[in-house]
Protein backbone atom coordinates (compact mmCIF):
# COMPACT_ATOMS: atom_id res chain seq x y z
CA UNK A 1 0.00 0.00 0.00
CA UNK A 2 1.38 3.42 -0.57
CA UNK A 3 1.77 5.89 1.98
CA UNK A 4 4.59 8.01 0.50
CA UNK A 5 4.99 11.34 1.76
CA UNK A 6 6.01 14.29 -0.47
CA UNK A 7 6.75 17.77 -0.28
CA UNK A 8 3.69 18.63 -0.09
CA UNK A 9 0.95 16.62 2.33
CA UNK A 10 -0.19 13.81 0.26
CA UNK A 11 -3.88 12.31 1.25
CA UNK A 12 -4.21 9.31 -0.09
CA UNK A 13 -7.68 7.12 0.11
CA UNK A 14 -6.58 4.47 2.64
CA UNK A 15 -10.08 2.78 2.41
CA UNK A 16 -11.16 6.19 4.09
CA UNK A 17 -14.54 6.19 5.67
CA UNK A 18 -16.92 8.68 3.63
CA UNK A 19 -20.11 8.69 6.14
CA UNK A 20 -18.00 10.01 8.89
CA UNK A 21 -16.36 12.24 6.75
CA UNK A 22 -19.45 13.74 5.03
CA UNK A 23 -21.19 14.24 8.81
CA UNK A 24 -18.04 15.97 9.75
CA UNK A 25 -18.21 18.67 7.09
CA UNK A 26 -21.55 19.51 6.91
CA UNK A 27 -20.95 20.56 10.51
CA UNK A 28 -17.94 22.18 9.69
CA UNK A 29 -19.95 24.36 6.78
CA UNK A 30 -22.83 25.58 8.91
CA UNK A 31 -20.06 28.56 10.03
CA UNK A 32 -17.51 28.03 7.24
CA UNK A 33 -19.80 27.66 4.12
CA UNK A 34 -18.42 26.09 0.67
CA UNK A 35 -18.92 26.64 -3.05
CA UNK A 36 -18.50 24.21 -6.01
CA UNK A 37 -17.10 26.05 -8.80
CA UNK A 38 -17.90 24.50 -12.71
CA UNK A 39 -16.62 26.43 -15.73
CA UNK A 40 -18.46 25.38 -18.74
CA UNK A 41 -19.05 25.67 -22.54
CA UNK A 42 -22.90 25.18 -23.46
CA UNK A 43 -22.15 22.15 -25.75
CA UNK A 44 -21.08 20.53 -22.15
CA UNK A 45 -24.79 20.01 -21.51
CA UNK A 46 -25.40 18.19 -24.57
CA UNK A 47 -23.15 15.53 -23.07
CA UNK A 48 -24.10 12.88 -19.99
CA UNK A 49 -20.82 14.34 -18.09
CA UNK A 50 -22.61 17.40 -16.64
CA UNK A 51 -26.04 15.93 -16.10
CA UNK A 52 -24.15 12.67 -13.86
CA UNK A 53 -22.46 16.10 -12.11
CA UNK A 54 -25.62 17.74 -11.27
CA UNK A 55 -27.60 14.51 -9.95
CA UNK A 56 -24.84 13.66 -7.83
CA UNK A 57 -24.24 17.23 -6.42
CA UNK A 58 -28.06 17.45 -5.55
CA UNK A 59 -26.65 15.06 -2.73
CA UNK A 60 -23.99 17.03 -1.48
CA UNK A 61 -25.12 18.39 1.76
CA UNK A 62 -21.96 19.78 2.42
CA UNK A 63 -22.30 22.23 -0.51
CA UNK A 64 -23.44 25.26 0.39
CA UNK A 65 -23.22 26.87 -3.06
CA UNK A 66 -22.87 26.05 -7.03
CA UNK A 67 -21.51 28.27 -9.12
CA UNK A 68 -21.51 27.68 -13.02
CA UNK A 69 -19.66 29.61 -14.95
CA UNK A 70 -21.45 29.18 -18.72
CA UNK A 71 -19.84 30.59 -21.73
CA UNK A 72 -23.31 29.96 -23.97
CA UNK A 73 -23.88 31.65 -27.86
CA UNK A 74 -27.58 32.77 -27.18
CA UNK A 75 -29.83 34.06 -24.72
CA UNK A 76 -31.91 30.53 -25.38
CA UNK A 77 -29.00 28.41 -24.74
CA UNK A 78 -28.36 30.39 -21.16
CA UNK A 79 -32.08 30.04 -20.53
CA UNK A 80 -31.72 26.07 -21.13
CA UNK A 81 -28.46 25.60 -19.12
CA UNK A 82 -30.67 27.58 -15.83
CA UNK A 83 -33.71 24.96 -16.74
CA UNK A 84 -31.04 22.56 -16.44
CA UNK A 85 -29.58 23.26 -12.81
CA UNK A 86 -32.84 23.90 -11.43
CA UNK A 87 -33.44 20.85 -9.87
CA UNK A 88 -30.57 21.53 -7.57
CA UNK A 89 -31.34 22.03 -4.44
CA UNK A 90 -28.74 24.10 -3.16
CA UNK A 91 -28.31 28.02 -3.78
CA UNK A 92 -27.10 27.68 -7.08
CA UNK A 93 -25.98 30.69 -9.99
CA UNK A 94 -25.27 29.88 -13.49
CA UNK A 95 -22.86 32.94 -14.69
CA UNK A 96 -23.24 33.75 -18.56
CA UNK A 97 -19.78 35.27 -18.85
CA UNK A 98 -20.24 36.25 -21.90
CA UNK A 99 -23.76 37.96 -21.76
CA UNK A 100 -24.59 41.42 -21.80
CA UNK A 101 -25.13 42.19 -18.36
CA UNK A 102 -21.54 40.66 -17.34
CA UNK A 103 -20.07 42.14 -20.48
CA UNK A 104 -21.17 45.21 -19.66
CA UNK A 105 -19.37 45.30 -15.71
CA UNK A 106 -16.58 44.03 -17.45
CA UNK A 107 -16.76 47.05 -19.87
CA UNK A 108 -17.05 49.57 -17.20
CA UNK A 109 -13.84 47.99 -15.61
CA UNK A 110 -11.61 48.43 -18.82
CA UNK A 111 -12.90 52.41 -18.75
CA UNK A 112 -11.43 52.58 -15.80
CA UNK A 113 -8.16 51.06 -16.54
CA UNK A 114 -8.48 47.55 -16.08
CA UNK A 115 -9.13 45.38 -18.81
CA UNK A 116 -10.62 41.58 -18.57
CA UNK A 117 -12.26 41.56 -21.96
CA UNK A 118 -9.03 40.89 -23.73
CA UNK A 119 -8.77 37.46 -21.71
CA UNK A 120 -11.09 34.39 -22.92
CA UNK A 121 -11.69 30.88 -22.45
CA UNK A 122 -11.61 28.99 -19.10
CA UNK A 123 -8.88 31.34 -17.23
CA UNK A 124 -11.79 34.35 -17.78
CA UNK A 125 -14.87 31.69 -16.50
CA UNK A 126 -12.24 30.89 -13.60
CA UNK A 127 -11.58 34.67 -12.24
CA UNK A 128 -15.35 35.67 -12.69
CA UNK A 129 -16.40 32.33 -10.66
CA UNK A 130 -13.64 32.84 -7.75
CA UNK A 131 -15.06 36.26 -7.42
CA UNK A 132 -18.43 35.34 -7.35
CA UNK A 133 -18.24 32.48 -4.61
CA UNK A 134 -15.63 34.24 -2.41
CA UNK A 135 -19.08 36.83 -1.20
CA UNK A 136 -19.91 33.55 0.70
CA UNK A 137 -18.15 30.57 1.19
CA UNK A 138 -15.01 30.20 2.55
CA UNK A 139 -13.80 27.20 0.91
CA UNK A 140 -14.29 26.67 -2.70
CA UNK A 141 -13.82 23.67 -5.28
CA UNK A 142 -13.50 23.87 -8.70
CA UNK A 143 -14.01 21.01 -11.48
CA UNK A 144 -14.24 20.61 -15.02
CA UNK A 145 -18.18 19.85 -16.52
CA UNK A 146 -16.57 16.88 -18.90
CA UNK A 147 -15.71 14.23 -16.11
CA UNK A 148 -17.32 11.29 -16.32
CA UNK A 149 -16.44 9.28 -13.54
CA UNK A 150 -17.61 12.37 -11.11
CA UNK A 151 -19.44 11.36 -7.81
CA UNK A 152 -19.79 12.98 -4.47
CA UNK A 153 -16.34 11.70 -2.99
CA UNK A 154 -14.82 14.64 -5.74
CA UNK A 155 -16.41 17.66 -3.74
CA UNK A 156 -15.90 15.85 -0.41
CA UNK A 157 -12.20 14.79 -0.51
CA UNK A 158 -11.26 18.57 -1.86
CA UNK A 159 -13.41 20.62 0.66
CA UNK A 160 -12.65 18.48 3.77
CA UNK A 161 -9.15 19.31 4.44
CA UNK A 162 -9.33 23.28 3.85
CA UNK A 163 -12.49 23.46 6.84
CA UNK A 164 -10.79 21.06 9.36
CA UNK A 165 -9.04 23.57 11.21
CA UNK A 166 -6.30 21.39 12.68
CA UNK A 167 -5.26 20.76 9.12
CA UNK A 168 -4.32 24.29 8.44
CA UNK A 169 -4.48 23.69 4.32
CA UNK A 170 -5.23 26.72 2.58
CA UNK A 171 -5.37 24.62 -1.30
CA UNK A 172 -5.88 20.82 -1.96
CA UNK A 173 -5.08 19.44 -5.38
CA UNK A 174 -6.44 16.35 -6.78
CA UNK A 175 -4.41 13.44 -8.30
CA UNK A 176 -5.55 10.15 -9.89
CA UNK A 177 -5.13 7.31 -12.05
CA UNK A 178 -6.69 8.48 -15.46
CA UNK A 179 -7.59 4.73 -17.04
CA UNK A 180 -9.84 4.92 -20.06
CA UNK A 181 -12.18 1.86 -21.42
CA UNK A 182 -12.62 0.72 -25.32
CA UNK A 183 -10.21 -0.22 -25.02
CA UNK A 184 -8.85 0.37 -21.22
CA UNK A 185 -5.88 2.05 -21.67
CA UNK A 186 -3.47 5.17 -20.13
CA UNK A 187 -4.17 8.39 -20.81
CA UNK A 188 -2.98 11.59 -19.31
CA UNK A 189 -0.44 12.16 -22.26
CA UNK A 190 1.05 15.70 -21.17
CA UNK A 191 1.47 14.76 -18.13
CA UNK A 192 3.07 11.46 -18.73
CA UNK A 193 4.83 11.94 -21.51
CA UNK A 194 5.56 15.74 -21.36
CA UNK A 195 4.85 17.58 -17.83
CA UNK A 196 6.76 14.93 -16.01
CA UNK A 197 9.59 14.42 -17.88
CA UNK A 198 10.14 18.26 -18.89
CA UNK A 199 10.84 18.38 -14.71
CA UNK A 200 12.92 15.82 -14.63
CA UNK A 201 15.15 17.26 -17.66
CA UNK A 202 14.90 20.41 -16.13
CA UNK A 203 16.15 19.51 -13.15
CA UNK A 204 19.27 18.12 -14.32
CA UNK A 205 20.26 20.66 -17.09
CA UNK A 206 19.75 23.61 -13.75
CA UNK A 207 20.40 21.53 -10.51
CA UNK A 208 18.25 22.13 -7.55
CA UNK A 209 15.31 24.27 -7.23
CA UNK A 210 12.76 24.60 -4.91
CA UNK A 211 9.90 25.68 -7.69
CA UNK A 212 11.11 22.17 -9.81
CA UNK A 213 11.35 20.30 -6.93
CA UNK A 214 8.08 21.59 -5.50
CA UNK A 215 6.09 20.33 -8.86
CA UNK A 216 7.74 17.04 -9.02
CA UNK A 217 6.14 16.81 -5.35
CA UNK A 218 2.26 16.80 -7.59
CA UNK A 219 1.71 13.24 -8.89
CA UNK A 220 -0.85 15.55 -11.40
CA UNK A 221 -0.09 18.63 -12.07
CA UNK A 222 -2.46 19.03 -14.87
CA UNK A 223 -5.53 18.01 -13.05
CA UNK A 224 -8.22 20.67 -13.24
CA UNK A 225 -9.39 20.00 -10.04
CA UNK A 226 -8.67 21.52 -6.57
CA UNK A 227 -10.13 23.53 -3.48
CA UNK A 228 -8.41 26.40 -1.93
CA UNK A 229 -9.73 29.04 0.67
CA UNK A 230 -11.45 32.07 -0.14
CA UNK A 231 -8.83 34.73 0.70
CA UNK A 232 -6.27 32.83 -1.54
CA UNK A 233 -8.90 32.93 -4.06
CA UNK A 234 -8.83 36.64 -4.02
CA UNK A 235 -5.20 36.91 -3.88
CA UNK A 236 -4.19 34.64 -7.00
CA UNK A 237 -3.60 35.98 -10.43
CA UNK A 238 -5.23 33.36 -12.82
CA UNK A 239 -3.77 32.32 -16.28
CA UNK A 240 -5.50 33.40 -19.24
CA UNK A 241 -4.59 30.40 -21.18
CA UNK A 242 -4.18 26.38 -21.38
CA UNK A 243 -1.18 26.89 -18.92
CA UNK A 244 -3.80 27.33 -16.32
CA UNK A 245 -2.89 24.81 -14.13
CA UNK A 246 0.22 24.80 -13.91
CA UNK A 247 0.62 28.38 -13.84
CA UNK A 248 -2.16 28.45 -10.94
CA UNK A 249 0.02 26.42 -9.20
CA UNK A 250 3.25 28.96 -9.89
CA UNK A 251 0.92 31.07 -7.93
CA UNK A 252 -0.05 28.85 -5.01
CA UNK A 253 4.06 28.47 -4.97
CA UNK A 254 4.51 32.45 -4.41
CA UNK A 255 1.65 32.92 -2.33
CA UNK A 256 1.36 29.85 0.59
CA UNK A 257 3.70 27.94 2.70
CA UNK A 258 4.37 24.22 1.65
CA UNK A 259 2.64 23.30 4.88
CA UNK A 260 -0.45 24.63 3.85
CA UNK A 261 -0.32 23.04 0.30
CA UNK A 262 -2.23 19.04 -0.08
CA UNK A 263 -3.07 16.80 -2.98
CA UNK A 264 -5.66 14.40 -2.52
CA UNK A 265 -6.61 10.99 -3.94
CA UNK A 266 -9.85 11.12 -6.22
CA UNK A 267 -9.67 7.14 -7.20
CA UNK A 268 -9.90 6.19 -11.17
CA UNK A 269 -10.78 9.50 -13.15
CA UNK A 270 -11.82 10.21 -16.58
CA UNK A 271 -12.55 13.04 -18.59
CA UNK A 272 -13.13 14.48 -22.60
CA UNK A 273 -9.93 13.99 -24.86
CA UNK A 274 -8.16 16.78 -26.48
CA UNK A 275 -6.78 15.98 -29.78
CA UNK A 276 -2.77 16.66 -30.64
CA UNK A 277 -3.69 19.33 -32.88
CA UNK A 278 -1.67 20.21 -36.38
CA UNK A 279 0.87 22.67 -34.50
CA UNK A 280 2.26 24.09 -31.53
CA UNK A 281 -0.87 26.46 -31.53
CA UNK A 282 -3.36 24.28 -31.64
CA UNK A 283 -4.70 21.18 -29.68
CA UNK A 284 -2.23 19.38 -26.68
CA UNK A 285 0.72 20.79 -28.34
CA UNK A 286 -0.70 24.51 -27.65
CA UNK A 287 -1.13 22.97 -23.96
CA UNK A 288 2.18 21.79 -23.79
CA UNK A 289 3.41 25.06 -25.06
CA UNK A 290 1.65 27.31 -23.11
CA UNK A 291 3.03 24.76 -19.78
CA UNK A 292 6.40 25.27 -21.13
CA UNK A 293 6.41 28.81 -21.19
CA UNK A 294 5.04 29.05 -17.76
CA UNK A 295 7.06 26.92 -16.12
CA UNK A 296 10.72 29.02 -18.36
CA UNK A 297 8.50 32.20 -16.84
CA UNK A 298 8.03 31.30 -13.03
CA UNK A 299 12.09 29.96 -13.04
CA UNK A 300 13.14 33.39 -14.23
CA UNK A 301 10.96 34.95 -12.05
CA UNK A 302 11.20 32.76 -9.02
CA UNK A 303 14.68 30.91 -9.14
CA UNK A 304 16.58 34.09 -11.08
CA UNK A 305 17.82 31.45 -13.57
CA UNK A 306 18.41 33.02 -17.07
CA UNK A 307 17.27 30.54 -20.08
CA UNK A 308 18.77 31.11 -23.28
CA UNK A 309 19.32 29.43 -26.84
CA UNK A 310 22.03 26.65 -26.08
CA UNK A 311 19.41 25.80 -22.91
CA UNK A 312 16.17 24.91 -25.21
CA UNK A 313 18.73 22.60 -27.03
CA UNK A 314 19.91 20.80 -24.53
CA UNK A 315 16.50 20.53 -23.03
CA UNK A 316 15.30 19.36 -26.08
CA UNK A 317 17.41 16.16 -26.06
CA UNK A 318 17.17 15.86 -22.19
CA UNK A 319 13.75 15.81 -22.43
CA UNK A 320 13.66 12.61 -25.10
CA UNK A 321 15.85 10.36 -23.23
CA UNK A 322 13.46 11.12 -20.17
CA UNK A 323 10.62 10.52 -22.03
CA UNK A 324 11.47 7.34 -23.86
CA UNK A 325 12.63 5.75 -20.59
CA UNK A 326 9.06 6.47 -18.93
CA UNK A 327 7.56 4.79 -22.04
CA UNK A 328 9.37 1.80 -21.63
CA UNK A 329 8.42 1.51 -18.17
CA UNK A 330 4.60 2.55 -19.18
CA UNK A 331 4.60 -0.22 -21.33
CA UNK A 332 5.47 -2.65 -18.30
CA UNK A 333 3.12 -1.18 -15.85
CA UNK A 334 -0.22 -1.44 -18.62
CA UNK A 335 0.97 -4.49 -20.17
CA UNK A 336 1.00 -6.12 -16.70
CA UNK A 337 -2.23 -4.75 -15.43
CA UNK A 338 -3.60 -5.95 -19.17
CA UNK A 339 -4.18 -2.16 -20.46
CA UNK A 340 -3.72 -1.33 -23.90
CA UNK A 341 -0.80 0.29 -24.56
CA UNK A 342 0.42 1.18 -28.25
CA UNK A 343 4.57 1.87 -27.77
CA UNK A 344 4.67 2.91 -30.91
CA UNK A 345 2.16 5.54 -30.64
CA UNK A 346 3.22 7.03 -27.69
CA UNK A 347 6.78 6.84 -28.73
CA UNK A 348 5.14 9.52 -32.32
CA UNK A 349 3.65 11.42 -28.96
CA UNK A 350 7.06 12.26 -27.31
CA UNK A 351 8.82 13.10 -30.77
CA UNK A 352 5.69 15.96 -31.11
CA UNK A 353 6.53 17.27 -27.57
CA UNK A 354 9.65 17.40 -28.63
CA UNK A 355 9.45 19.31 -31.30
CA UNK A 356 7.31 21.94 -29.30
CA UNK A 357 9.62 22.30 -27.03
CA UNK A 358 12.34 23.46 -29.37
CA UNK A 359 9.50 25.39 -31.23
CA UNK A 360 7.94 27.08 -27.85
CA UNK A 361 11.37 27.47 -26.42
CA UNK A 362 12.45 30.11 -28.93
CA UNK A 363 9.04 31.55 -29.30
CA UNK A 364 9.42 32.34 -25.15
CA UNK A 365 12.85 33.71 -25.65
CA UNK A 366 11.44 36.47 -28.32
CA UNK A 367 8.62 36.90 -25.59
CA UNK A 368 8.85 35.86 -22.33
CA UNK A 369 5.77 38.11 -21.22
CA UNK A 370 2.63 35.96 -19.74
CA UNK A 371 -1.22 36.58 -19.95
CA UNK A 372 -2.62 36.34 -16.07
CA UNK A 373 -5.46 37.93 -14.90
CA UNK A 374 -4.78 40.46 -12.18
CA UNK A 375 -5.69 39.25 -9.17
CA UNK A 376 -8.97 40.18 -7.30
CA UNK A 377 -7.81 42.63 -4.98
CA UNK A 378 -6.67 44.45 -7.86
CA UNK A 379 -10.20 44.68 -9.58
CA UNK A 380 -12.02 45.71 -6.10
CA UNK A 381 -9.24 48.32 -6.03
CA UNK A 382 -10.82 49.60 -9.13
CA UNK A 383 -14.31 48.71 -8.51
CA UNK A 384 -15.25 47.97 -4.61
CA UNK A 385 -18.50 46.54 -5.25
CA UNK A 386 -17.20 44.25 -8.17
CA UNK A 387 -18.59 41.19 -7.03
CA UNK A 388 -22.12 42.42 -5.77
CA UNK A 389 -22.58 43.66 -8.86
CA UNK A 390 -21.68 40.28 -10.59
CA UNK A 391 -24.30 38.81 -8.41
CA UNK A 392 -26.89 41.17 -9.26
CA UNK A 393 -26.27 40.70 -12.77
CA UNK A 394 -26.71 36.85 -11.99
CA UNK A 395 -29.72 37.20 -10.31
CA UNK A 396 -31.23 39.28 -13.20
CA UNK A 397 -30.22 37.40 -15.94
CA UNK A 398 -31.61 34.12 -14.11
CA UNK A 399 -34.62 35.87 -13.76
CA UNK A 400 -35.45 36.84 -17.09
CA UNK A 401 -34.19 33.06 -17.96
CA UNK A 402 -37.37 31.83 -15.81
CA UNK A 403 -39.75 34.79 -17.21
CA UNK A 404 -39.31 34.09 -20.71
CA UNK A 405 -41.39 31.44 -22.45
CA UNK A 406 -39.72 27.97 -23.29
CA UNK A 407 -38.19 28.08 -26.84
CA UNK A 408 -39.70 25.89 -28.93
CA UNK A 409 -38.32 22.64 -30.58
CA UNK A 410 -36.90 24.53 -33.94
CA UNK A 411 -35.71 27.31 -31.79
CA UNK A 412 -33.73 24.65 -29.58
CA UNK A 413 -32.39 23.19 -31.61
CA UNK A 414 -30.92 26.04 -33.62
CA UNK A 415 -29.30 26.70 -30.29
CA UNK A 416 -27.97 23.57 -29.97
CA UNK A 417 -26.68 23.71 -33.38
CA UNK A 418 -24.81 26.99 -33.06
CA UNK A 419 -22.26 25.40 -30.69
Amino acid sequence: MDYKQELITTIHDLSYQPDRLEQRLIELSQTHPTAVLIPSLYEELQRPALATIRDHLSHCPFVNNVIVCLYADTFEQYQHAVQFFEPLPQPTFVLWENGPGITAILQTLKDKGLDLLRFKGKGRAVWLGLGVASLHAAAIALHDADIVTYDRSYPLKLLYPLLEQEFGIAFSKAYYARIGDNPRSLHGRVTRLFVTPLITSLMELFGYSDYLRYLDAYRYPLSGEFALSSDLALNTRIPGNWGLEVGLLAEVYRNVALKRIAQIDLGIFEHKHQTMGTSASSGLQKMCRDILHSVFRTLTETEQVVIGHDHIRALRIKYRREAQNLARQYFVDARFNGLDYDRHQEEMTIETFEQVILEAGEQYLEDPTGTQIPDWTRALAVIPDLREQLLDAIFADMAEARLAPTPTADVAAMATAAV
